[in-house]
């Protein structure tokens, strides 16, 4: 039977992650080790103990992110003052995710069975989400329902693709489009 953790060895896990998903946004996955660790003011052995591997680090870094976008859905369908409004703010945060993960792919796809796995824990844990505001937006009246999540999340990531390539693209104004694309028409 595993342990809990203590809360402070989770805090510095979360601020290793937190550092390292900026350092790889500023950098690429190829960050040095000593700049993530100057970002989570830690020392670089503290990053080695936590993840042996460069590649644990990208993993594990995919994975917080995942959860993070999965645990904000519930929050924003709570707290917004539509279920379309809480899809609108949910499909930003999607697209944070989606156009923040330069050279991640590359790099997850060289392992193809550990890139296989992670899609699958993408999937697993974004397309309920998905589903649920998008169910939560139809039930009201707000939205067509004949949208399905993994349709949905497809066109998003394909909007996205190429934004950090051309600095005149706007991914975030063409996903915008198509969730106003989602109203009902009246």
């Amino acid at each position: 039977m595993e342990r809990p953790r203590r809360a402070d060895a989770r805090r510095n896990e979360e601020s290793l992650l937190e550092a390292a998903a900026a350092a790889f946004v500023a950098s690429g996955v190829e960050a040095p080790v000593r700049d993530i660790a100057a970002r989570a003011g830690v020392g670089t052995g503290t990053i080695y103990r936590h993840f042996p591997t460069r590649a644990d680090l990208i993993i594990a870094v995919y994975r917080h992110q995942v959860d993070a976008c999965a645990e904000a859905g519930p929050a924003l369908l709570a707290g917004g003052a539509t279920p379309h409004t809480a899809l609108a703010r949910w499909i930003d945060l999607f697209v944070d995710f989606l156009v923040t993960k330069h050279g991640l792919a590359a790099v997850l796809q060289s392992d193809n069975a550990g890139f296989e796995a992670l899609h699958a824990y993408f999937l697993d844990r974004l397309l309920p989400v998905c589903a649920e505001l998008l169910d939560a937006a139809a039930a009201s009246g707000e939205i067509r329902s004949d949208v399905e999540a993994y349709a949905l999340m497809r066109g998003v990531g394909n909007l996205c693709i190429g934004a950090d390539s051309d600095p005149r693209y706007d991914a975030r104004r063409l996903v915008g489009l198509l969730v106003a694309g989602l109203r009902q028409a009246d």
